[in-house]
């Protein structure tokens, strides 16, 4: 898992949210206070140049009103005016003047340039002279750009409630704004103040939060790789600490989840990698996610290579399915994959998987090497078609003869004998067919015995030889190569004897007149090697090892005329594979065949033989 950065982190969002919260109580505060304060400067102000204006006007409203005769003596009007300019005038006022009802200049603050002087085209003053009427404005002055009120107030006589004269003063209120930006720079810096101790704070209070939240998460990263042993530290009974042991509580059942999934996990695999059968495990899509041992052998393909793949690629279903959910209804499908050398068959059953909602989440394909069982069904096919054809032969032969004895041949004494002898040979011939599968079926059950001793082979084939040449045809010769020292084996003499008479019978049969049969005995490590070659027409290569099997015949119809059952070398197979040994033939066309069979020798031990 990556590590996040402190920009990403929690603790920084803790810091700046608290920062935030309190930079946004200070920034209300501070704007309700400023504009609090500058109201209150304000209303301060005015209340104060008011106040000023109104001793003003009553003082000038009594010299405007006084009769004065046309004397020297006392103060005259603009004295009396500056009097009380200089009396009851501050330094609120930047300016001031006083016009009487001539809109002559009577009385100034400043330059005495403009006292004597009329003032026209001023419509405040004009409408304090005439309506009586109050003026107020505020502009900034032309050069020191300071704010500036400008009061214009009648003087009002108060009998005749007539305007006797106007006074005009503007006061400067710049001080309120240079008090209003002190007072700022002071909140701000406060508010920076504040500041730095809120992320200190934020600093402490994030780090408690998050150390266990971190402490949970570096457990969580140690968990995934599955690791549960370690626990996280409660500091606490409040929401985090809550937390953490409903943390350590999950761990521990999730330890146990998974100890009991890894249990179940090896005991799968373990039933996956002992099965002789191919299991395939397919997602939502058919795409293999799964496969062991035996079903990578079965199809030939290595689970790397087929992962991700569609089953029905894989087992080659294209001409037989569109979908992988119709596996599940088809069942079973005996898929060929047999080449040109080789037949090889399997069998692929198929089962889906369904979550709680029955909704299909994949497939399981288990597939097994049926070509065996194939085989053993088609011969099985064969042997009872081969039996049914070998008895049906004969037989009809019989039923033939027999109808034809039946008819009236038997009274004939030329043709009466013959037919019999046919019929007799006939029945010989189902007999010995029947006693050969009769003994092929003790042997398929292991039902028969055998009389073992121990034996001098040579002895008992010079014997089987002997008895051979008595009774053998005059244009067939027997040539030995049989060592002349004693070899003990440990056999079943009457089994043996019957191999080698098998041997032999199909060995005169398949010879020319004049050829000769050349039996050959040779001593090997553990073993003896017989040999028996004729010099018959031979056998093709591709039908060699074909010999061996039941009913099978290179030349059929010289069999039936010979009266063989095609069972002689099948037995002579049981035999000498029951003896421990091995028989085979190789073979020349047009040069003969050679039968070869082995068994094994007495072993000697230190102080006698065994």
């Amino acid at each position: 898992m990556n590590r996040v950065s402190f920009f990403q982190s929690i603790r920084l969002k803790i810091i700046i949210i608290l920062t935030l919260f309190l930079l946004l109580a200070i920034q209300v505060i501070g704007s309700y206070f400023i504009n609090q304060l500058e109201e209150s400067l304000h209303a301060s102000f005015e209340d104060n140049l008011e106040d000023r204006i109104q001793i003003l006007t009553t003082n000038l409203e009594e010299v405007f009103k006084k009769e004065r005769e046309e004397t020297d003596e006392g103060p005259t009007l603009q004295e009396e005016i500056r009097d009380i300019i200089d009396r009851y005038s501050t330094d609120i006022f930047t300016d001031l003047q006083v016009i009487d009802s001539q809109f002559r200049v009577v009385g100034a603050v400043g330059s005495s340039d403009r006292v004597g002087k009329r003032i026209t085209g001023d419509s405040d003053i004009d409408g304090a002279l005439q309506f009586s009427l109050e003026a107020e404005d505020r502009f900034r002055t032309r050069y020191t750009n300071d704010r500036t009120i400008r009061k214009t107030v009648p003087i009002i006589d108060s009998e005749t409630e007539t305007p006797i004269g106007v006074l005009q003063v503007d006061a400067s209120i710049e001080e309120i704004y240079e008090q209003l930006e002190q007072t700022t720079k002071i909140f701000l810096n406060a508010t920076m103040i504040a500041l730095l101790v809120s992320v200190v704070l934020g600093i402490l209070v994030a780090r408690s939060i998050t150390k266990p939240i971190q402490e949970m998460r570096k457990q969580a990263t140690i968990m995934a790789r599955g690791d549960f042993s370690k626990r996280v530290n409660v500091y606490g009974t409040d929401e985090i600490g809550q937390l953490a042991m409903t943390f350590n509580n999950m761990n521990d059942k999730l330890m146990l989840a998974n100890q009991t999934t890894e249990e179940e996990r090896r005991k799968l695999s373990s039933v996956l990698a002992n099965m002789s059968d191919g299991v395939i495990a397919t997602d939502e899509k058919g795409r293999i996610s799964l496969m062991n041992d035996p079903a990578t052998q079965l199809i030939g393909i290595p689970f790397e290579e087929a992962k991700g793949r569609l089953i029905v690629e894989v087992l080659q279903l294209e001409d037989k399915v569109i979908d992988v959910k119709e596996l599940e209804e088809t069942g079973s499908l005996t898929i060929d994959f047999s080449t040109e050398e080789e037949l090889f068959l399997v069998k692929a059953s198929f089962s889906i998987v369904q979550d709680e909602e029955e909704t299909f989440t994949g497939l399981i394909t288990v597939i097994s090497d049926v070509t065996e069982q194939e085989k053993v069904e088609r011969e099985r096919r064969e042997f009872v078609s081969n039996v049914s054809h070998e008895l049906r032969t004969p037989l009809t032969t019989m039923r033939s003869y027999l109808e034809a004895l039946t008819d009236g041949a038997w009274e004939d004494k030329n043709l009466a004998p013959q037919f019999l002898e046919v019929t007799q040979n006939e029945t010989e011939r189902m007999i010995r067919l029947v006693n050969d599968l009769l003994q092929l079926s003790k042997m398929d059950h292991k039902e028969s015995g055998m009389n073992v001793v121990q034996i001098d082979i040579i002895q008992l084939v010079n014997h089987i030889l002997d008895r051979f040449e008595m009774n053998k045809l005059e244009h067939i010769g027997i040539r030995r190569k049989i060592p002349r020292e004693e070899i003990l084996v440990w056999i079943d003499p009457d089994k043996i004897t019957q191999v080698i008479d098998n041997i032999m019978s199909n060995a005169i049969k398949y010879s020319p007149e004049g050829g000769k049969i050349t039996l050959q005995v040779a001593k090997e490590r553990n073993r003896i090697k017989i040999s028996i070659q004729d010099q018959g027409l031979g056998i093709a290569r591709e039908k060699v090892d074909k010999i061996f099997d039941r009913f099978y015949r290179v030349d059929k119809a010289r069999s039936r005329e010979l009266g063989g059952t095609g069972l002689g070398l099948a037995i002579s197979k049981e035999i000498v594979e029951a003896h421990h040994g091995h028989i085979w033939a190789s073979s020349i066309e047009g040069q003969g065949t050679t039968i070869y069979f082995t068994l094994p020798l007495v072993v000697r031990k230190r102080g006698g033989r065994s």
